[in-house]
This record gives structure tokens, C-alpha cells and sequence, in this order.
């Protein structure tokens, strides 16, 4: 640990991913006081930087529309704002369908999007093959395409807000692992690590796939599960077509977008059971494969060069936690956005911040409360993968 714990701090936020960079930078230029940010590792070592990297607006639920439009703007002035280079490429999120009830869903989603000011259409089979050549359209009934889309690395991003935070005056210490919360007649008194102790009576929870113990150590409720997704990375392609939209395949969740000299390629293995499973397995392979020889047969001839794992933190509606504890004075989180936390990541350290002033945010998020789940009320978000 190479920066020196405090013995207390106004503010503590658990989880050095993007979320609790983003969330620890617009504290400490806001006013908030002492702000300290703790991670068990690493910083974006979590799930963040085993990412995609996808950037997106094109989403289902109006809240996250807005906000992965605000993370849009954010990402294309990243360089302006936070003097990082984050390697933005913006070819667009294409959406394969197959199902007519899929077809359905993704006009409703595709004018709502419009409606709040985002560049999105619906295509035939024909448009979507020229924007990726690489692609069959057997059985594809429509596409979904928002050019302004695109992916860029998450590294990066985490470069950025970490020196951002520090330099609005934030304490960044990774490699120290939170163990446990002190909680008195309701109100937190400390936060507990391996290092010592932190007095404190805020704290945020932007833990992601680590943020069920987290809020168990608070008395809070926090209904987020690991659910292991694995990424491969192509060995390079001749002529490759650097123009190609993020792809996916959606009755499949198969995605690839281009990556350096090859591809990088992942889809969602449904016979995947929760658990913090980190190393790399094969059990997925059959099945991508299958999908690739049906939606990409040309990748099928490509070798892979690389690959990693990572979590989703995976709610029961696998949509977001945003809110504060009514029952723990105080408690706040931002976590479970089960594979689109990333892109979030800009929104929610304006959300947080907002909520911690006892203010309204920019966009309503009364909806993303953990309590939901009580009263049986989802709030879905449909297009994930």
C-alpha cells in the first residue's frame, strides 16, 4: 500500500472500478471534505478493465438512455477534460435480430431513443451487412444501429478519473481490502480494513460484483451476484475492416468488435452459475463457436491470440442499484449494472454526488432502488447481452 491510510475521512467510497473513480472525483471538487477511495486491489482491476469497453446510449429504460448519453459526451471530450487519450472509436452498436418479438422491443426502444435525442434507427438485414461485411444475415429480420456508439479502453478511463481525483484532492489507496463496517444505532461510525481502521459517516458502495458483502457489512441489502463472462482476442486479420460497427448477434449475446490487429469476441455462456470464478475456462467455446460459424463464419477460421475473465455483477432485473440506505444514516451505492457499469461511469459520479448533497439528479433514479426487490417491482433492462 503505498499511500498512507487516515485515520478518518468524511467520505469513503469502497471500489476503485470506474464508478468509484468517477464517484470519488466529482465528491472532492464538489466540496465534500476529506474523500478517501478504497479497492482490494488495484484500481479498475475489479471488472472495469476485463471490460469490453463498450459505449453506448442505445439502451431499453430511459434513465439509462440519458445516462449513457451524458457518458457519451463525457467519453468524446476525455482527452479535453482529463488529459487522457482513451482511444475512442465511435463505429457504432449494431443490434442483430432474429425474433420477431425482438424486432418488436428494439422499435420501441429505437424510438424512445429518438425521442430523447439520440441518433438511432431501425435497418433491414441489407444496411446492417454493408456496415459489417463480415457478417450472415440468414434469418436476420432488422437491425438496430446508433451510429454514435463505439468502444474505447477502459484503462484509460481509469487513468484519468484516478489523477482527476487526486489532483481535486481525493485519498486514493488501492491494495487495501475492506473487512468490515462499524454501524451504531443505525449510523455508520467506520469503515474497517486490513490497514486499520477509518472513522467515518458516509460511505459509498461502488464495489460491483463484490457490493452483496459490502452491504452486508451495513445492514444493507444489496442483491448483486458474480457472474463470470469470458473475452477472447483474435490473432490479427488481413484487411481488416477497422469501419465495422460493436456487432451483436442478440438472440445469442455473440458480440466482437475490432480490436488492434484482430478482433475481440465474447458472448454470454448460459450454463454460467454465479460465483467469483476469475480464471479463464473452455466450456464456453463450443457454443461461440457455434455462434460465430452461424452470424461470422469468417472469424471461425481466425486463431486466438489471447483472452481473459472478468465478472458481471448481476442483479434479479439486471438493472442497476442507485440510492441511499433509508434504514443506515449513511450509506450510498452504485453498483450491480450487470455488464453496463462502465459506460455508466461518467453519469454516476454526477448521480452520487447529487444524492450526497440530498439533491435531485440530472436524471431520475428513483426507480434503480435496491428496496425494489421487496415489493417484487422490476425495473429490466432489455438491451443487454
Amino acid at each position: 500500500m503505498s499511500t498512507r491510510l487516515p485515520s478518518r475521512a468524511d467520505v469513503v467510497v469502497i471500489g476503485g472500478g470506474v464508478i468509484g473513480l468517477s464517484t470519488a472525483y466529482n465528491l472532492a471538487r464538489s466540496g465534500a471534505g476529506s474523500v478517501l477511495l478504497l479497492d482490494q486491489g488495484s484500481f479498475g482491476a475489479g471488472s472495469t478493465c476485463k471490460a469490453a469497453g463498450g459505449v453506448r446510449a442505445s439502451f431499453s429504460d430511459e434513465a439509462n438512455i440519458v445516462m449513457g448519453n451524458y457518458g457519451l459526451d463525457v467519453f468524446e471530450r476525455f482527452d479535453e477534460l482529463f488529459d487522457q487519450e482513451i482511444d475512442l472509436v465511435q463505429n457504432g452498436y449494431l443490434f442483430l435480430l432474429d425474433d420477431p418479438a425482438d424486432v418488436a422491443d428494439f422499435e420501441r426502444s429505437v424510438a424512445l431513443q429518438q425521442s430523447l435525442g439520440v441518433d438511432a434507427r431501425m435497418i433491414d438485414p441489407a444496411e446492417a451487412k454493408r456496415l459489417a461485411p463480415i457478417i450472415s444475415t440468414d434469418g436476420v429480420l432488422a437491425a438496430a444501429y446508433a451510429p454514435r456508439d463505439g468502444h474505447c479502453t477502459p484503462e484509460s478511463v481509469v487513468l484519468g478519473y484516478a489523477r482527476a481525483a487526486r489532483r481535486a484532492g481525493a485519498t486514493l489507496v488501492p491494495n487495501c481490502r475492506v473487512t468490515g463496517g462499524v454501524v451504531v444505532d443505525g449510523t455508520i461510525r467506520a469503515v474497517e480494513t486490513e490497514a486499520g481502521t477509518v472513522e467515518t459517516g458516509t460511505v459509498v458502495c461502488c464495489a460491483g460484483a463484490w457490493s452483496r458483502t459490502v452491504g452486508e457489512w451495513f445492514g444493507v441489502d444489496l442483491p448483486v451476484d458474480p457472474v463470470r463472462r469470458q473475452i477472447v482476442v483474435t490473432e490479427p486479420i488481413a484487411d481488416l475492416n477497422r469501419t465495422m460497427p460493436m456487432t451483436i448477434d442478440f438472440s445469442t449475446t455473440f458480440y466482437f468488435h475490432e480490436e488492434g490487429p484482430g478482433m475481440l469476441v465474447g458472448m454470454s455462456d448460459r450454463n454460467e452459475t454465479p460465483g467469483f470464478k476469475l480464471s479463464r475456462g473452455d466450456e464456453w467455446l463450443p457454443g461461440l463457436a457455434e455462434a460465430i460459424e452461424r452470424r461470422a463464419p469468417s472469424l471461425g477460421e481466425v486463431g486466438i491470440a489471447s483472452g481473459w475473465a472478468g465478472l458481471y455483477e448481476v442483479t434479479p432485473d439486471h438493472n442497476g442499484l442507485i440510492g441511499e440506505a433509508p434504514d443506515v444514516s449513511r450509506f450510498l451505492y452504485a453498483t450491480g449494472f450487470s455488464g453496463h457499469g462502465f459506460l455508466l461511469g461518467p453519469a454516476m459520479g454526477e448521480v452520487m454526488c447529487s444524492l450526497w448533497r440530498g439533491e435531485a439528479p440530472f436524471v431520475d433514479v428513483s426507480a434503480f432502488d435496491a428496496r425494489r426487490f421487496e415489493h417484487a417491482v422490476l425495473h429490466h433492462e432489455k438491451n443487454i447481452v
